[in-house]
């Protein structure tokens, strides 16, 4: 059985930059352990699959190479990038089902995409000892006025602030010790940032997932989101500039990618997260399953 697939690069900056994402359309016939398959042999950090649903304009299951996961920014990202490049749909607002909710999605004019997640959830603050050692860095290289913090919109990840780009882009993480602190916090990764920037963003970030066999990410919509949330809580993103927040990430990766977050505010309360941005690359390839499950 061969299986469609497209692939593309989300958040993307630049031809070369972005997060490639698998798309599969019409996942249907498809059983869980076939989407698995597939996304292992893409090798991609997520695909999205795409499935009827009653309660939204479509169900989407996302996978890592390893397993299932609740939600992804960057697949979600591609797969509605996709459907509007095919022609599939039209520029408007859809709702998509998914483990973390049903999320709404916007469709603009050019194609890019902008995604609801969650609201945030504020979790454990960690000690900044403890996750320093496992990036190899000092705990003197990381401001004193923001915690490392669990913060999910959608999914748990840990908010790890340093204090300049020079530091985050020449720290070397280990990914065993990050692997058994993701583990121990039931997270799925850190997202480090400063609030440096190298093109007037708010910030520029690094993402390690390796339990999730995602050593390193170039652009992650759902640690985004929560970064945006994280940021606005502890007064770094001023009154006023909340709906247009811009992160930068893969850079040092050489795969530079730029997401774009809103929030709606009321309050001081955050009521809507969206996280958005650009794809870019679109290609079409055949899988072929040896075996039905």
């Amino acid at each position: 059985m061969k299986v469609k697939v497209y692939k593309l690069n989300s958040f993307a900056k630049t031809k070369e930059g972005g997060n490639a994402a698998g798309v599969v359309i019409d996942a249907d016939s498809l059983s869980e352990k076939e989407m698995g398959k597939i996304a292992a042999i893409l090798g991609f950090s997520e695909t999205a699959f795409l499935l009827p649903s009653d309660a939204a304009d479509f169900r989407v299951r996302f996978f890592t190479p390893k397993e299932e996961v609740d939600l992804c920014g960057h697949a979600t990202i591609a797969a509605f990038h996709t459907m509007a490049h095919l022609g599939l749909l039209k520029p408007d607002k859809y709702k998509q089902e998914t483990k973390a909710g049903i999320l709404g999605i916007e469709i603009k004019e050019d194609h890019s995409v902008m995604m609801n997640q969650p609201v945030p959830v504020f979790s454990e603050i960690i000690e900044k000892d403890e996750l320093a050692d496992s990036l190899n860095i000092d705990t003197s290289q990381m401001p004193g006025d923001l915690p490392a913090q669990i913060v999910s919109t959608g999914l748990r990840d840990i908010m790890i602030p340093v204090k300049s780009i020079e530091i985050l882009n020449e720290m070397r993480p280990d990914m065993e010790k990050i692997k058994i602190i993701s583990q121990k916090y039931n997270a799925v990764g850190y997202h480090v940032f400063t609030l440096e920037s190298l093109h007037g963003a708010n910030a520029n970030c690094r993402n390690f997932a390796p339990l999730y066999e995602i050593p390193e990410e170039s652009a992650t919509g759902t640690s985004n989101g929560a970064l945006g949330c994280y940021l606005y809580h502890y007064g770094k993103i001023k009154s006023g500039q909340e709906s247009n927040i811009v992160f930068e990430q893969g850079y040092s990766m050489k795969k530079p990618s730029e997401i774009l977050v809103s929030l709606s505010v009321n309050q001081n309360e955050i009521q809507e997260v969206r996280v958005g941005g650009s794809a870019k690359n679109l290609t079409l390839s055949e899988i072929e399953l040896y075996e039905r499950d």
